[in-house]
């Protein structure tokens, strides 16, 4: 089982859940506890079942077995309208045929309150959403980002105790998905409603949730915050879909060194045997660029300082390729000790243009050992 947030009380568990259409196993032994207030994402590919899991607990596709409670209630058999939970899903779903104010009063006129009380949260929700003159007007005079923000504010209007949001920001452009992302969370803060979103975008995950469950074909990768899942990964599959990740084939020596190559790196300890075939991962940010001549690095890559010739952990390259990526360049990196495959790394503007980096630059690195992190190489990665 794994446990909400101590510091909080738990509000949702999710127990042994499976999930079968026929011979397909969408789920398999799901279990997590979510925290009163929490704002967790279930992140993964296409086809991870994190869908399959919001809709088991909106109710909307019955698990095969296992238990789901929520507030100390088992709702497991429930139908939707039993639950006590707003949805939000990707197409607003909002009734064309209805002004903005009849759609958020929906819910509010099925509940049975007056007219006066169903006014008062209207506008009171229009206001929280930053349309508060839109109440007339019909969906289709809508932006979709004013639309999701109208669907948003439909959800929360009976004041439910559980929000689900199935990738709300997929149908946006761009620039509209960043603006709507900081307003839903700072909503979210707000209202201190519990609030679960399925997204396949990592940065959303990343800047959104209090704590993140991967998914990957049908059971939990690794659950915790942004940092620890962007951090120390637990499986190879974690290190690789979250971010950029550098992966090149090692050689265990101890539980903290490694042949990279024909160079011995220290790396973060690990549990491997002497000569295991291993897979040494390290971020494109976590590489430091060397300046011999001055003895001084690049610390705006990384959180640690460092000095050439200070650490064991260097290799010598050739710049192979740089590309220009707007607030750092991203530069591409042979060593001829790690044999055809190659580094990525991510250099900023201010150590470029200091050190004179182009392609076919020699270059110095150091490979920090605290973010040097070995997987077994036979795991496999989808």
């Amino acid at each position: 089982m794994i446990e909400a947030s101590n510091h909080e009380q738990m509000f949702l568990k999710i127990s042994g859940l499976w999930k079968a259409f026929g011979n397909f196993v969408a789920l398999q032994d799901i279990s997590l506890e979510v925290s009163e207030g929490e704002f967790v994402c279930f992140l993964g590919p296409s086809g991870c079942g994190k869908t399959t899991l919001l809709r088991a607990i909106a109710g909307l596709d019955l698990q095969s077995r296992g238990t789901i409670e929520q507030g100390n209630r088992d709702i497991s058999n429930l139908p939707p309208a039993e639950r006590d939970y707003g949805i939000v899903f990707q197409s607003y779903a909002l009734f064309p045929n209805l002004t903005i104010y009849k759609n958020i009063a929906y819910g509010l006129e099925n509940a049975g309150l007056s007219k006066a009380t169903i006014n008062t949260r209207v506008t009171e929700l229009l206001s929280l959403v930053g349309l508060p003159d839109q109440g007339k007007k019909f969906p289709a005079q809508l932006s979709g980002g004013q639309q999701q923000r109208i669907a948003l504010a439909r959800a929360i209007a009976t004041e439910p105790g559980l929000l689900l949001l199935d990738e709300p920001l997929s149908a946006l452009d761009a620039k509209v998905r960043v603006s709507l992302r900081h307003q839903i969370k700072e909503l979210q803060r707000k209202l201190g409603v519990t609030t679960i979103m399925v997204t396949h975008d990592q940065e959303e995950a990343l800047s959104m949730a209090d704590r993140i469950v991967v998914m990957n074909q049908g059971v939990i990768e690794q659950i915790g915050s942004p940092i620890e899942i962007y951090r120390d990964p637990e499986t190879l599959f974690v290190a690789d879909f979250i971010g950029e990740m550098n992966q090149i084939s090692a050689t265990a020596t101890s539980t903290s060194m490694i042949n990279f190559g024909a160079n011995k790196l220290a790396c973060l300890p690990h549990t491997f045997e002497p000569s295991s075939q291993v897979v040494a991962t390290i971020r494109p940010e976590d590489i430091i660029p060397l300046d011999e001549k001055s003895q001084a690095t690049d610390v705006s890559t990384t959180d640690r300082p460092a000095q050439a010739g200070n650490s064991s952990n260097t290799l010598e390259t050739v710049i192979t390729d740089m590309e220009f990526l707007g607030s750092y360049w991203r530069a591409e990196l042979n060593c001829n000790e790690i044999g055809e495959e190659t580094l990525n790394a991510n250099f900023s503007m201010n150590a470029v243009r200091r050190m004179g980096l182009e392609v076919e630059t020699n270059l110095l690195i150091e490979i920090p050992a605290d973010r040097l992190k070995v997987f077994q190489q036979t795991e496999s990665v989808v």
